[in-house]
């Protein structure tokens, strides 16, 4: 794994980059864009050219793409699985841009200078669903609330079902996909359909519309689990932590690889889920108010587990 520099060091000790980020959610929605933000903005602070793009139509991501490659920036970040077929129609025509996306490799040969990255979806899901059974006081359901219909998001699902069942098999662990990563009461509303189904433990991965989706959790006394932030401040005494995915340090970690002539080229970079996810409460990894020590050591024993690559996935169900 590349270790990551500190970021005064890029400048001090190779050539500054321009590097772009582009986005089709808002810097300020809390979590998986507001991450990778601040990302960047450690770039601008270690002296690195940057900018960025966001809330982009799907419509416009190759115009907005193609103006950045146009203004000679060395990295163009495209944050989301909306990049990925977009970068492989306009990477050949900018040869001397490197493209990266924030999403798996969409096909098997891939141009040499876009590069694609595993980030432990299904992992952290499955790590999800373990805590959410664990720490469910009835053990009777457990909910996910969704963004949108894309195949990351439906195999986070899988997982996190798997997850789940594995730790408390006669559990009954629902999902809603909300279509929409930006509505708030479509969160609220699916979370709301679970509780009243007997899901006492919530978990999104929905951005804004997750948000709501604590939001409903709390009003019906249901437990919830953050998502790509630490966003125990939404529901401190109903959030039992958060799985905090490291967007900036991806951002980071992308660039220190352009700057250190280790781009991987073509290729689907794939870190342990530790690299890039944590989970938090505050300054503590869990609320021990709703996550008692035995639930918290039998989930350590599948985090173990995870990060060394022993989970058996059964087939994703249609």
């Amino acid at each position: 794994m590349l270790e990551l520099p500190a970021g005064q060091a890029w400048a001090a000790n190779g050539k500054t980059l321009k590097v772009a980020l582009l986005m089709t959610g808002s810097v300020k929605d809390g979590g998986w864009n507001q991450g990778a933000f601040e990302g960047l903005e450690r770039l601008k602070q270690a002296g690195h050219k940057t900018a960025y793009a966001e809330n982009i139509p799907q419509a416009q991501i190759s115009e907005v793409t193609r103006g950045y490659g146009d203004d000679g920036y060395d990295l163009i970040i495209g944050h989301g699985f909306e990049f990925g077929s977009a970068f492989l129609e306009i990477a050949g025509d900018y040869p001397n841009v490197k493209f990266f996306a924030s999403t798996f490799k969409p096909q098997p040969q891939c141009p040499a200078n876009t590069m694609f990255v595993d980030m432990a979806y299904r992992d952290i899901a499955y790590a999800a669903g373990t805590l959410a059974a664990l720490i469910s006081s009835k053990q009777k359901a457990v909910g996910i609330v969704g963004g949108g219909d894309n195949p990351t998001q439906r195999s986070m699902i899988d997982a996190f079902k798997q997850g789940a069942q594995a730790a408390v098999p006669a559990i009954n662990p629902l999902s809603i996909i909300t279509g929409n990563y930006n509505d708030a009461a479509k969160g609220r509303e699916a979370a709301s359909i679970m509780a009243g189904n007997g899901a006492d433990v919530i978990w999104h991965i929905a951005d804004v519309t997750g948000l709501g989706a604590i939001q409903g959790a709390v009003a019906h006394g249901a437990k919830t689990i953050g998502c790509y932030a630490d966003q125990s401040g939404q529901a401190p005494k109903s959030m039992a932590t958060s799985t905090v995915l490291d967007n900036g340090v991806l951002v980071e970690k992308v660039t220190a690889m352009v700057q250190g002539g280790k781009f991987m080229g073509g290729q689907e970079w794939k870190p342990t889920v530790n690299v890039l996810w944590h989970l938090s409460c505050g300054t503590q990894m869990f609320n021990a108010q709703l996550v008692p020590t035995s639930a918290a050591q039998a989930f350590q024993g599948t985090w173990n587990k995870l990060i060394a690559g022993q989970i058996k996935y059964a087939p994703q169900k249609a």
